[in-house]
């Protein structure tokens, strides 16, 4: 016989979804503000023109200028509101988290609690403000001393055009930070983490379209563009097998003593630590550093001797130099992130405060290097399969010129965050599973009174 909870459990998923009220205001209020992010992406800047910018794009095209086109939705390629997109903020928080990690100061007002981490976000919004600035100042100038075969791409140049370039940009990016804090606190899911996936997906329809034109093109032929799609569904595959990857570490809790003199057994639980316990930010925050020195020499016009366009010549995707920094960096963030979000003697002190222990290692610093080396271990794998994520479509970019879409970045990003935002809502459809079957009990359990 089925249970009255088993029966609740599998006719839930829709039939709790329609109850969830909260869960489908939410859903609702992040539909909302990604539409709203999308409209942005379309409205331009005043004082360029988009037809002449368009042709200037599309001879400049290739390298870190598509990639921040893909993190910006394409806002980049239009030159709208939103070009800069959430960039600035991401740099922000990478250099404020650094900075957290070396100042004592900033590590003791992170734990000070709630009042703490809120000054740390207000100093990484004013830092946010200060970057934009100074990037949608360099935009500016850039875009000034460009031409297209149609004419220059600003319309009036001058001190004006400056201005109100720095003040649209510097506006849209203020926008988004809201927006995403809006969809963490209003909605599901991390909202930085869904305008970057929006702006991706929103894309993807064109990039298969330009992927099967360079087909009838005679780029590839059938046989090369369906393994080129196979390929793409192997890493997807991939993906979701490493990110639902745990390794679990046994942690027992002793014998305790309850109500009228009972024992209670020993409890034996398990400490699940992902493969990838970064997830997506290590390739956010590579990309974002690359993007942040190189914003401006991807719109200068310098000659071919010149320091700045022989570096951007070697950022190109498919370059050694391009492939080497964008491996060590996301390698490099994998760990630090890793540590920031999980501090080995930190467990280790609360393990030991309710009591638990590993089998065969001892309480205290023991544990702590215990778990460290577990981490250590874990992470390395997580590492290298987020390099190979990430670079190996990186040679199918440079040698078929394949969208940036199809990226292991941007599969990353579509994936992952597609996975944490259906665990959130199931999450939430638990949780209200969970209060029904409590109301149940308690309607349940009374009994009529005589």
């Amino acid at each position: 016989m089925v249970s009255a909870a088993e029966q609740l459990a599998k006719n839930a998923n829709w039939g709790a979804l329609a109850k969830a009220t909260e869960l489908k205001k939410r859903l609702l209020f992040v539909m909302g503000a990604l539409l709203v992010y999308r409209l942005g992406t379309y409205i331009p800047v005043p004082g360029i023109d988009p037809h002449v910018w368009n042709d200037i794009f599309s001879q400049k095209g290739g390298g870190i200028l598509d990639m921040f086109n893909m993190f910006s939705g394409g806002a980049l390629s239009r030159m709208t509101i939103f070009a800069l997109n959430i960039m600035p903020y991401i740099s922000a928080s990478i250099i404020m988290q650094i900075a957290t990690s070396m100042s004592p100061s900033l590590e003791a007002m992170k734990k000070e609690g709630e009042a703490g981490r809120q000054r740390i976000n207000q100093y990484t919004r004013y830092f946010t403000v200060l970057l934009a600035t100074v990037q949608a100042y360099g935009l500016a100038v850039g875009l000034e001393s460009m031409s297209g075969p149609s004419g220059s791409a600003v319309i009036d140049p001058g001190m004006f055009f400056r201005i109100s370039t720095v003040v649209t940009i510097v506006g849209g990016v203020v926008f988004l930070m809201w927006l995403g804090e809006q969809i963490t606190a209003r909605g599901i899911g991390n909202g930085i983490s869904l305008i970057i996936f929006a702006g991706i997906v929103a894309e993807l329809p064109r990039a298969i379209a330009s992927t099967l034109e360079l087909g009838r093109q005679g780029q590839f032929n059938f046989l090369e563009l369906l393994l080129l799609f196979g390929l793409v569904t192997g890493v997807v595959v991939l993906i979701v097998f490493v990110e639902r990857a745990q390794r679990r570490v046994v942690v027992q809790y002793p014998k305790r003593q309850g109500g009228s003199a009972a024992m209670s057994g020993a409890q034996t639980n398990h400490m699940p630590l992902k493969l990838n316990t970064a997830g997506v930010i290590p390739p956010i925050f590579a990309s974002s550093l690359l993007l942040l020195p190189l914003t401006v020499i991807g719109f200068t016009g310098a000659s071919g001797g010149d320091f700045s366009a022989t570096l951007a010549q070697y950022m190109q995707h498919g370059q050694p130099l391009y492939m080497l920094m964008y491996g060590a960096l996301i390698a490099f963030f994998c760990f630090f992130y890793t540590a920031i979000v999980f501090n080995p003697e930190e467990n280790a002190d609360t393990l030991r405060k309710y009591g638990g222990f590993i089998p065969g290692i001892r309480p205290g610093k023991q544990t702590a290097d215990h778990l460290d080396y577990i981490l250590t271990r874990i992470t390395t794998i997580g590492a290298v399969y987020l390099v190979f994520i990430c670079l190996l479509p990186e040679f199918l970019i440079s040698k078929y010129n394949m969208p940036f879409y199809f990226g292991g970045t941007s599969l990353l990003i579509v994936v992952s965050v597609t996975l944490d935002t259906v665990g959130e809502i199931h999450s939430h459809l638990i949780a209200h599973q969970y209060e029904g079957l409590m109301k149940k009990s308690k309607l349940g359990g009374r009994r009529p009174r005589r």
